[in-house]
This record gives structure tokens, sequence and C-alpha cells, in this order.
């Protein structure tokens, strides 16, 4: 914009620069042009001079005229040493007196004829006349190399174009400059705009703002509160329905565990079947049939109530991730060695229960942030990894220190041997509610959203990379340099 705006105002200042300086050398054109009239005319006052100075026949026949060139004629000539010269022919135009190359001219009238010829890198204005001499009728001519007509061209090089140029090259420097200067606040304005983060919708500072733009600044303000408020509205809807689920839920997961904790102690309690025919009339009746049934009713009834408290507890932590919501939170010092040694403590029972060997590869580290939602974000990817790696895989939590731009970063990592995530697929995998195609196990797509989400609090980039050897998936969050 500001590029498209500097070329429109060096073109309006310099065209009018460039039609005056065609207007100046048009005008001086005609200053020469009116010079040369007038020169034309002097040097034609010298031709009745020039044919007094003839002033006797030959002596003999055949022989030249005598000539005595007047006095004005020889001021004329020696006034002007090299750009001066005349010639005397007679009518056929053979020379009798003067310069060689002058020769051959005729002129079948008695009216002055003039015309311009180039002689040994001069350009002469020559004015050729038939007259009567006291030799009889002879062609005259006198040429001027001093012509202003000649040295138009280099005087409109050197006073005309010359100057106008460099003024033109002035002009387009100093108005690129003022442009700059003058557009700097916008292009400041537009780079904002453009580097802000999808979920930052803070209002614009009108006062720092062009007066020009300031009526688009204010739009700019109202349209963010708008979309501000609207998200404010949803993000309320998420956590009062979670929260509104999280009660119920929970009470109603405590009964069905409740439920099953007792249908399995009625099921040890049942005494074994007798062999057939063994037994007796006081013998107990076999066990129901139902029993089983509603064992595994029950089993499938418990984990669909995981499952929807696990997606309410998710919802509410998305609705507290949100970035916007926690750019006015105070941050804290976190240990992220402590944080990671936490964490597998509290799922070191899962990835044991499913053959998985949960390990630690930490160094110390610390970083500015919010623990609990560290936490989460950490429990996130944990979760994640255990249940979509195979029986007999490896998860392990990493954190420490990473080179990287010139400086020594603090970063959190779950990295597995699983299946992995397609390269085409993890640009997409962090979009809540998404899932991988042919995934296989339980999910509500949010894991990865919420983690995302987090790392977009901390001004950091959820990185999801291929693992050791080419296998499993690397899930890493780099985090800015701690301030010293």
């Amino acid at each position: 914009m500001a590029t498209r705006l500097r070329n429109r105002l060096l073109v309006l200042l310099l065209a009018p620069l460039f039609l005056l300086a065609l207007g100046n050398a048009w005008f001086d054109y005609r200053s020469a042009d009116s010079a040369a009239v007038q020169h034309d005319r002097n040097l034609l006052r010298y031709v009745p001079l020039l044919a007094d100075s003839v002033v006797a026949p030959g002596v003999q026949s055949g022989d030249p005229p005598v000539l005595l060139l007047a006095p004005p004629v020889e001021d004329f000539l020696k006034l002007r040493p090299g750009h001066a010269a005349y010639s005397v022919n007679d009518l056929e135009g053979r020379l009798l007196h003067g310069e060689p190359w002058l020769s051959g001219a005729t002129v079948a009238t008695g009216e002055p004829e003039f015309h311009s010829v180039e002689e040994q890198g001069v350009t002469y204005r020559i004015v050729s006349q038939r007259v009567r001499t006291r030799a009889g009728d002879l062609i005259v001519q006198l040429a001027d190399g001093s012509d202003p007509r000649q040295q138009w061209l280099s005087a409109l090089l050197a006073r005309v174009l010359l100057p106008n140029l460099v003024l033109m090259i002035a002009a387009a420097l100093a108005v690129s400059w003022a442009v700059r200067r003058a557009l700097r606040p916008l292009i400041e304005l537009t780079e904002a705009v453009e580097n802000r983060s999808p979920q930052d919708l803070s209002a614009i500072d009108v006062a720092s703002s062009p007066a020009e733009v300031r009526p688009l600044v204010q739009s700019l303000n109202r349209l963010f509160d708008l979309v501000n408020a609207q998200s404010a509205s949803q993000r309320r809807f998420i956590a009062d329905a979670a929260h509104q689920l999280r009660t119920p839920l929970a009470g109603l997961q405590a009964q069905v565990e409740a439920w099953a904790q007792v249908l399995q102690n009625k099921h040890r309690q049942q005494p074994a079947p007798a062999p057939d025919g063994l037994g007796g009339p006081g013998s107990p009746p076999p066990p129901p049939v139902t029993l089983a049934l509603d064992a595994e009713q029950i089993d499938k009834l418990r984990r669909a109530t995981r499952r929807t408290s696990q997606l309410a507890n998710q919802l509410l932590a998305l609705s507290r991730a949100d970035a916007r919501s926690m750019e006015a939170q105070p941050v804290q010092r976190v240990d992220l060695l402590a944080l990671c040694e936490s964490l597998l403590e509290v799922h070191l029972d899962a990835a044991t229960a499913r053959g998985i060997d949960l390990g630690l590869a930490a160094e110390p580290a610390h970083t500015q942030g919010h623990e609990w939602l560290l936490r989460e974000l950490l429990g996130n990817l944990v979760d994640n990894a255990i249940r979509y790696t195979p029986e007999g895989g490896s998860v392990t939590l990493r954190c420490g220190q990473l080179p990287l731009a010139g400086a020594v970063r603090p970063y959190l990592a779950v990295e597995d041997d699983g299946p992995g995530i397609p390269a085409p697929e993890r640009s997409r995998v962090t979009e809540r509610f998404y899932r991988v195609p042919g995934t296989v196990g339980e999910g509500s797509g949010l894991g990865l959203a919420i983690a995302d989400e987090i790392a977009r609090v901390h001004h950091s980039t959820l990185e999801l990379l291929v693992g050791q050897g080419d296998r499993g998936l690397l899930a890493r969050l780099v985090f800015a340099p701690e301030p010293h």
C-alpha cells in the first residue's frame, strides 16, 4: 500500500516537472530561433560590403578580379577565427577568392539564399547572393559558425535538461523519504494487525494511529469487541455446560462403579457348580445366566460414563485454557522437571496396566507460565501417548534446555513409539473434535486441541514431530528463554 501511494506521489510530482522542462526547452528553442533570424539579418548586411570589396576586374582576361576586403568584413572574419569564411565565385560556381570548400555555389536570382553546411566539425550558416560588382555579376558567400541554432542542443542540455533531471532525481528521493516517514505509523499499524494471533482481539490504540485512518481503527475495534463478546459468550456456555455435566456424571459414575463392584462380589461368592449327577436335593441352584450379561452391560456402561466424564472435564479445561481469557492472569516460575515427575506418578498405573514402559528423560529446566495449564497440557499428551501406543511399547517424558535460534530455550516433550501421525494430518489434529481417519481406540479429539491452546497461552507452538528412529510421535513445546 505504501509503495503504491509513494509511486503515485512520485508520478504526480514529477510529471509537472517533466512538463515544465519540456515547456522550458520549447521556449529556449523559440528564443534560439529568434536569435538565429536576427543572426541571418546581420549576416546579410555584410554581403553588399563583400561585393564592394571587388574593386576592379582582372588585369588580364581570365584573371580573378582585384579584391580589397572592406574593414567591416575584415573585422567580421577576425572576430570569428576558425568560425567564419567567405568566397567570391563566378556565375558557374568557380572559386575566384576565398575558401575552397565554398566553391560550386550558384544562385539563379538576385535574392539571398541561406543554408547550413558542416565543415571540419563546425556547422556553418551560409548566405549566398548574386550581386553586381565592378567586375560584373558574381556570387558572394559569407559563412558563420556561431549560429545560435547550432549551439541550441548543447545549451539545452546544460541549461534545461541537466538541471531539471537533477531536480527530478532530488525530488524523487525527497518524496520517497517523506512518504516513508509520513506512512510509517500506517505501516506499523498494518504490521501489528498482520502479526496478531487469531486469538488476540484486543483493541488497537487509536491515539497512536494516524488521524486519516482513525475511523478505520475505531471500526476495527468495534468489530473486535463484537467478536470478543460472542467468543466470551461461547466460552461461558462451554464452561457452564461442563460444570453442569460434571456433578451428575460424577454421581452416575459412582453409582455404576458401586453396582459393578457389587456384581463382581456376587460373582465371586457363587459356589462352583456340582458335577453332573452329584448335586443333591439341598444343593444350591446354578447361578443365573443373566449375572454375566449384567456384568458385561455394567462394564459397557462404566466405560461410557468414564468417556462422558472425561469429555466434560476436557471441555472445561478447553474453556479455561482459552488464550484470551488467560492474558490478564499472572504467570509464575514453573519447575518443568518436578512437573514431569508428578505426571509420571499419576499415569504410571495406567501405563503398567497396558504393559507400556513409561519413563522419564529430564534435566532441570524452568519457564514462566501457568503451572496448572502446563499440567493439563502434559497430562493430555501423556494420556494420548498411553492410549494409542501398542502394548509393550514405550512412552517417555522429556524436559530440559534446547539450543535453538541462537539461544538456550526450555522445552517440554512427550515421545512414544506408537503409530504416530501422518505428516498431512499434523496440521489438523489440533482442531477441536478432529480425529485421524482410521484411528483405533476411544477419544473425543480434544486432547491435542487443548494442548495447542495452552501452547498459545505461553506464546509457543505445539510441535508434532517424528520420534527417534523415525517411529512414533514427538510432541514438543519450546518456551521463550527464561529472563535472567
